[in-house]
This record gives C-alpha cells, structure tokens and sequence, in this order.
C-alpha cells in the first residue's frame, strides 16, 4: 500500500481525518435514492478505503439506513453541528470504510471510473466518457 496520505474533515472543522494509500475497495459515484437524499444533490461520491488506512479525530453521529432494494444496511457518520456526512459504512463492504469525496482538503486526487445506479439517474444526467456504467449495485 502507498503510504500517500490525504487529509479531509467535516464543515464546520470539529472532525479531521486521515487517509493512507487508495481506495482498494471502491471509488465511484452512486446515483441511487439514498445517496440522493443524503446529499441533498444528484449523485453522491464514495472512496472506500480499508477500516486501518482511516484516522477520523472528532464526534460524528450515526444513521443507519436499510436500502428499500437490497435490504443491506448502510450507515452514515455524520458531523451533527454542521451536517457534514463524512464516512459511510456498509454490509455490503465489511472491514471498508467510506469516505465522502467531497471532504477532502483536496478532492481532486480521485477520479472515479464507475458509476452505479445509474437507473435511478436524473434525466438530465451525461455520462462522461470511458466511466463504468452500473444500472443497480449488488
């Protein structure tokens, strides 16, 4: 694993983390409902990295959600002061945790190849080039 290191946290400044290496897991953006709504916008962003390459200083809460098409749960962290959602979990990556791309420092280090859910995209929604295309998730 590289020993790269990137730095992000919450709105308001009350949580930090860090992250060593890539995401090994996933890195992609998830047009499904509950990514929608968390949000608030057309898509969210996701990096997953192992559990041990993340560092989170600072009290997050928690919301478990269970999806309405795959029955799994997924589970967001988020900064209750500022409602930044910093970190996900979920069943369906054990011992990985998400970190929500928009809170890096700099966020333009990634660039997500795949898209998932994209049956439940806006109308509006372009594809870029050369992405992968996931109508659902399993």
């Amino acid at each position: 694993m590289s020993n790269e290191a990137h730095e992000g946290g919450c709105l308001c400044g009350a949580v930090r983390y860090r992250v060593t290496g890539h995401p090994n897991v996933l890195l992609g953006v998830c047009r499904c409902n509950f990514c929608k709504r968390r949000t608030g916008s057309a898509f969210g962003i996701s990096a997953y990295f192992d559990e041990a390459a993340v560092q989170i200083t600072g009290e997050l809460k928690t919301y478990q959600y269970h999806s309405d098409e795959s029955a799994r749960w997924l589970k967001t962290a988020f900064r209750p002061t500022c409602g930044t959602t910093v970190t996900l979990t979920s069943e369906a990556h054990p011992g990985a945790r998400c970190i929500t791309v928009g809170t890096f420092d700099d966020p333009n280090w990634l660039k997500p190849t795949r898209h998932v859910w994209t049956r439940s995209a806006l109308h509006w929604i372009v594809f870029p080039p050369n992405v992968e295309l996931m109508a659902t998730m399993t």
